[in-house]
């Protein structure tokens, strides 16, 4: 089992700056363009300096990025929380689709926002970049637990890729405006196909409505 220990004082305080400096970055990357939000102004709106900010973040994209680690990893805490005898692909979807629900929208979105805003930073190789380098080691631990594998197993981690590019596929078409459904709901369509080994054809796509 992975280390349960509670976090100390100082651990809690560098967890809750590094939070209010990616709810700061969140906000504004909602609020502009990615070419008009530098680092200053991320560290102004967190209340700390940009010397904190480096301190915590190389770039305006990680502090962005951190969100979604952020999201994974309460998702392998939710992973290990499900009936032992659910399915894999049910229990990582339910897992996958709590925090962005807890977030009230993908990104956490406020009701205002516009999609297109986020797709200009999504459209960025930078933000792609920091994207890629978010930590997934929580949610692959969790998934070795839970199918019994042994530590280093390809698979845990195969699987954690798999879903995770599953739920980025699903992010995109939202930001697109393409979904015909609420993100979970689609989340669980897309994962359950992935259960069936992703049966070819266009009718057994998940979502769409000729499946159904």
């Amino acid at each position: 089992m992975a280390d349960q220990r509670p976090l100390g004082l100082r651990e809690r305080k560098k967890l809750n700056t590094r939070k209010a400096l990616s709810d700061a970055a969140v906000a504004l990357m909602y609020e502009r363009g990615p070419d008009t939000v530098v680092r200053e102004d991320i560290a102004e709106r967190a209340g700390v300096s940009l010397r904190t900010f480096s301190n915590y973040f190389a770039t305006k994209y990680d502090a962005v990025a951190y969100r979604h680690g952020h999201r994974i990893r309460l998702s392998a805490d939710l992973l290990r929380a499900r009936p032992a005898d659910e399915p894999l692909w049910t229990a990582l979807a339910e897992a996958l689709a709590e925090p962005l629900r807890t977030d009230a929208a993908p990104y956490g979105q406020p009701p205002s926002a516009q999609p297109s805003t986020v797709r200009a930073w999504n459209a960025t190789a930078e933000m792609r970049t920091a994207l890629a380098r978010v930590d997934t080691s929580a949610l692959v631990a969790a998934l070795t637990e839970r199918i019994g594998a042994t530590p280093g197993d390809l698979y845990p981690q195969l699987i954690a890729n798999v879903a995770i590019s599953a739920m980025n596929t699903v992010l995109d078409r939202f930001l697109d405006d393409s979904l015909e459904k609420p993100v979970p709901a689609t989340l669980r369509e897309v994962f359950d196909a992935i259960a069936q080994g992703l049966p070819a054809g266009r009718d057994s796509a998940a979502g769409d409505p000729a499946a159904r």
